[in-house]
């Protein structure tokens, strides 16, 4: 099985330690340690969790050195300029555009998100995509990790 690329979002990091997303939560991550996916993780998350509990800095600290860390580019950003500009989110909510634009520049074909609001929704997705292929971009999958771990029980 090919190991796959998904850029993951702060939420996807402190959804470990969220009630509600924990044990699909735990699940992506044992599938991170057994190969089936490999994290993108961008400097914007570091940045965002400066401020978090320190479980979820330290469970931060022990994934990226299995993790490919992306920098914030002047491309991410000219495509997040995109993004408000079409109206997909506020200014307000300009960090989770920039998560759809990091992924995309970074290509990678996933970006998983617990933020069902600005990033797991089905009209959002359609407008980044949309944005996306304007801007010379392929489209990208966005998703929730309970659509893509395995639900087999050697995982």
């Amino acid at each position: 099985m090919k190991v796959m690329r998904v850029y993951i979002d702060t939420s996807i990091v402190g959804g470990k330690f969220d009630p509600e997303f924990e044990k699909a939560s735990l699940k992506f991550f044992n599938q991170v340690k057994h190969n089936r996916f490999h994290p993108i993780i961008s400097a914007l998350v570091r940045e965002e969790l400066v401020a978090a509990p320190n479980q979820v800095r330290k469970f931060l600290d022990e994934l990226l050195p299995n993790a490919t860390i992306v920098e914030v580019s002047e491309a991410a950003l000219k495509l997040r300029e995109a993004y408000l500009k079409a109206n997909i989110v506020s200014k307000k909510s300009s960090n989770d555009a920039l998560h759809v634009a990091l992924a995309t520049v970074n290509n990678c074909p996933i970006l998983l998100s617990w933020n069902f609001k600005h990033i797991v929704h089905y009209e959002k997705i359609a407008l980044y995509n949309s944005i996306n292929i304007l801007e010379g971009y392929q489209q990208i999958a966005i998703h929730s990790p309970l659509e893509v771990i395995s639900y087999g029980q050697n995982i």
